[in-house]
C-alpha cells in the first residue's frame, strides 16, 4: 500500500537567544492508510512539534511531509489549509471548542464551512455516535472534560477525514474518563478507516496503536 503520509527528512530549529536550538533532526518515516501510529517520547522530545509539521500547522527548517502524495510545503498556507480541510480531522488536548457554540453547532462547523447541505444532520449523528444525542443542545461550559473531549471527537470525525491527528487527546482526562476516550476514538478510527496519528505521554494509549514511533531529543530512537 502506498503511504498516505510520509515524513523525509524534517528537521525543525529555532533561535534560541543567538545560537538556534534543533527540536527535530531528520526525522524520516511513513504511515499507511488505516494504520494507527502513536509519537511517543520525554516531555521536550519534539512529539508535538513533529505533529505540527505532519499537520502542516508549522513550516520545517528543511525536508518535507508528503499527504497523500502532495507535497505540503511545496503549497503556500492557503493550499496547505485546502489540503488539510479535504484530508484531516484534529483532536487537542484542550478540547478547542468555541464556547458560544452548544455540542451540536461545534460538531456542525467544519461541515458549515465546507458548504455541506446536510451538515445538522450529520452532526446529529456523529453526536449520537459518541453517545451525546441528549447534550446536544448544551454549551461546552455545562459539560464535563471527558463530555468535551467526546464532542471535539464527534467534530473531528463528522467530516469522514482520511487522517486524524491528535495531540495528547486524554491529557485533560482523568484515568477511567481517558480510557473511555481512548475506546470511543480506536473505534471510531476502525469503523471509519481513518488512519490516526496521535502524540501521547499515555502508554496505555501508545500499546493500543498499531506503530510506534519514539523520540529523544528530536531523533527517532
Amino acid at each position: 500500500m502506498a503511504a498516505i503520509v510520509q515524513a523525509v527528512g524534517l528537521s525543525k530549529q529555532v533561535l534560541s537567544g543567538d545560537s538556534p536550538l534543533t527540536i527535530l533532526h531528520d526525522v524520516t518515516f511513513a504511515v499507511e492508510a488505516g494504520e494507527s501510529l502513536a509519537i511517543v517520547g520525554a516531555s521536550g522530545s519534539g512529539k508535538s512539534t513533529l505533529l505540527g509539521l505532519l499537520a502542516g500547522l508549522d513550516v520545517p527548517s528543511s525536508g518535507s511531509v508528503l499527504l497523500q502524495g502532495a507535497d505540503m510545503f511545496a503549497l503556500d498556507e492557503d493550499g496547505r489549509a485546502r489540503l488539510r480541510g479535504e484530508l484531516a480531522g484534529f483532536v487537542f488536548q484542550s478540547f478547542q471548542l468555541l464556547p458560544a457554540l452548544n455540542a451540536l453547532e461545534n460538531v456542525m462547523l467544519p461541515l458549515e464551512l465546507a458548504g455541506a447541505k446536510d451538515a445538522r444532520q450529520r452532526a446529529e449523528d456523529s453526536l449520537q455516535q459518541v453517545g451525546l444525542s441528549a447534550r446536544a443542545h448544551h454549551l461546552p461550559k455545562h459539560l464535563s472534560g471527558g463530555e468535551q473531549q467526546r464532542v471535539a471527537l464527534a467534530r473531528a470525525f463528522v467530516t469522514q477525514p482520511k487522517i486524524l491527528f491528535a495531540d495528547e487527546p486524554t491529557g485533560n482526562l482523568d484515568a477511567a474518563t481517558g480510557s473511555q476516550v481512548i475506546e470511543l476514538m480506536l473505534e471510531l478510527n476502525r469503523a471509519q478507516g481513518t488512519t490516526l496519528i496521535l502524540v501521547t505521554h499515555d502508554e496505555n494509549l501508545a500499546r493500543r496503536c498499531g506503530k510506534q514511533l519514539r523520540l529523544a531529543a528530536g531523533q527517532v530512537i
